[in-house]
């Protein structure tokens, strides 16, 4: 969850150099959505490292710089922390300045044997001021750096020898008094990325760190170090064998990071879905009409071989995998299942050479799905990833990927990533479809035209039925439970609906299955209680329709206030709904790229009339105590 950034400039006489602080701090403050409890910089200056630092949210660190002010500087590091090893402080918070003053390191993700080296550190002599991990990691590098030759001294050398010594998931950029000039770091199972500018270079935890100074940047590979100095860089692995990134253009612009306009980064993504799944739909056909997926690499023999699917996710990541396999097996008649990926290697999971693994993942760094990729990799299955991140760890490490294309997602509650992992779900599934002879080339074609139309119809909900929505959560906003129901397809909507009250409004929210409703939940239903019921279309699926009106009934006869998400022309739902919110006709497959649309809006809503900030944790919005 931290985020990264570090500078290296020069002095240019045209004026157009960038200061080292300016840039760290709109670095991190664009960094501020992966959630953080304390933020600080360090920079060199006059041959010492010079450094600040503040729990809280990053104004602190501001009035804090305002207070003591950093002298100018071409190079420097900065932070945003999200506590693991020791709590919310000033102490706790990065940079960890060592050796007495000269070292200073930033760290993202947790190294597994730090108590094993602390131990070993402490009984050489080593003092830590800090209950942090990090602050090991640099008192072992500043020793490791110390123990070289006069002569011989080097940063990079360094790093390389103490990366060897650590286990976990880590990035680590340091900077020394010694070198002024370059900023050194590396990286396992956590991301990094080097942004490349004309007489300074960037490093970030990803672009948004520096989007404002360049759109060139360099992907790094696993266990990879990388220095950075005003004019170049240099990577090489732990072992010092040179190595070479992977140069892309960043399409993003800085104010894509941006409000737009809106009150928070959740209401502007939520505005976002109808481009995100228009963008995801992009350039997927051929010359002849046929659905084709670059990033696809698996040899089609090999696809056309799988007898099973298994699609690995967490959270969001994971309903959107719920609802891909309803359309899987409907559309390529392939069993599959859906894993939650921190479950899965531990439970054995019977995976072969003919199972294909979906991964899916909006930041393509989510450890455990990361785990679960390399686990079934050793079992023999091929692996795709879904993911809107380019050049993350997951697509990097999976056998093909299929992209996103919903931009960054700020907030911290996931809305148009979920809409644009469905998209690409629908498109692998008609994709294997296709390939294996599921469906006749009209069929796909109809159904592509379908998903074309649904930007449009994602608009229209956003244009007639927010108001509406926005109307009743202000009114609800001292609700302590709400329960959300649904089948088929609408099952995983309600799951997704319940996960986004509990993310940003942090009350009691449960989706259910509506056939489970006499086995156990109705005992729920209280007078007044708030339950969502996502109804299929009446020309879906047999009766289900049928089934869910009852469901409402029978909740109603309980005393519930029930809120009724349905297809325009839905009449029958009328008469037992308190509200009614009617969402343009589609395909059922496709409802989920509708019916969600509501639920976010509500969670929104609801979590800004209770006095939360929807872009950040709820830790936040709470005191926190500075030493």
């Amino acid at each position: 969850m931290c985020g990264i950034v570090g500078y290296v400039g020069s002095n240019r006489a045209d004026g157009r150099q960038h200061g080292a602080l300016e840039v760290i701090l709109e670095g991190l403050r664009r960094l501020e959505y992966r959630g953080y409890d304390s933020a600080g910089v360090a920079v060199i200056a006059d041959g010492a490292v010079e450094y600040r630092k503040k729990a809280g949210k990053l104004s602190n660190l501001i009035g804090e710089l305002e207070a003591h002010p950093l002298p100018e500087s071409n190079i420097g590091i900065g932070h945003t922390r999200w506590a693991t090893h020791g709590g919310p402080s000033d102490v706790n918070a990065h940079p960890h300045v060592v050796d007495g003053g000269k070292l200073a390191m930033i760290h993202n993700g947790i190294i597994e044997n730090f108590s094993e080296i602390k131990r070993e550190l402490s009984a050489q002599g080593e003092s830590f001021t800090s209950e942090t991990d990090t602050e090991v990691a640099a008192v072992l590098l500043a020793r490791t750096y110390n123990a070289q030759g006069a002569d011989e001294k080097d940063l990079t050398v360094a790093m390389q020898d103490t990366c060897r010594r650590l286990e976990g998931a880590f990035t680590l950029l340091a900077v020394h008094a010694d070198h002024p000039d370059r900023v050194v770091a590396a990286r396992r199972n956590s991301p990094l990325v080097i942004g490349l500018g004309d007489g300074e270079n960037f490093l970030g935890s990803d672009v948004s760190g520096f989007i404002d100074c360049t759109k060139r940047a360099v992907e790094m590979g696993q266990d990879q170090i990388v220095t950075i100095t005003a004019d170049d860089y240099t990577i090489v692995d732990f072992h010092g064998n040179a190595a070479e990134g992977k140069p892309f253009d960043i399409e993003w612009d800085a104010a894509a990071a941006e409000k737009d306009g809106y009150p928070s980064f959740m209401e502007k993504e939520i505005h976002d879905q109808p481009a995100a799944v228009g963008d995801t739909l992009l350039g997927r056909l051929d010359e002849n009409g046929r659905l084709t997926l670059d990033e696809i690499k698996i040899d089609e023999t090999v696809l056309r071989s799988i007898d099973k699917i298994v699609v690995i996710a967490c959270g969001t990541a994971a309903y959107a995998g719920q609802v891909a396999r309803y359309a899987i097996e409907h559309w390529c008649r392939i069993p599959t299942e859906v894993e939650l990926a921190h479950e899965f290697r531990y439970r054995d999971p019977i995976v072969n050479e003919k199972t294909l693994v979906v991964a899916v993942s909006q930041s393509g760094e989510t450890m455990d799905t990361l785990m679960a990729v390399r686990h079934a990799q050793e079992q023999g299955a091929k692996v795709v990833a879904i993911c809107n991140t380019n050049g993350s760890t997951i697509p990097r490490e999976a056998d093909a990927v299929l992209y996103t294309h919903a931009g960054p997602e700020i907030a911290v509650a996931s809305t148009k990533a979920f809409l644009a992992q469905i998209t690409a779900a629908y498109l692998l599934g008609l994709y294997l479809a296709q390939l294996r002879g599921n469906k006749f080339k009209d069929e796909i074609s109809t159904m592509l035209a379908e998903l074309e139309a649904m930007p449009a119809k994602i608009q229209r909900v956003l244009d007639e039925v927010e108001p509406q929505v926005k109307e009743l959560a202000t009114g609800m906003k001292d609700a302590g439970s709400v329960l959300f129901l649904g089948r088929h397809v609408g099952f995983p909507v309600a799951m997704e609906g319940a996960l986004k009250l509990k993310e940003i409004a942090y009350i009691h929210a449960e989706g259910f299955a509506a056939g489970e409703l006499k086995h156990g939940p109705i005992a729920l239903i209280d007078q007044g209680q708030p339950v969502f019921v996502i109804v299929p279309s009446p020309n879906g699926r047999d009766s289900l329709h049928a089934k869910v009106v009852s469901n409402i009934q029978e909740i109603r006869a309980r005393g519930a206030e029930t809120i009724v998400i349905a297809e325009e022309g839905d009449d029958a739902v009328r008469e037992f709904a308190n509200h009614v919110f009617y969402v343009p006709e589609a395909p059922t497959l496709l409802q989920p790229l509708l019916a969600t649309v509501p639920l976010q809006i509500f969670a929104c809503e609801l979590a800004g009339a209770k006095g939360y900030d929807v872009d950040q944790p709820r830790n936040l919005a709470k005191s926190v105590t500075v030493e």
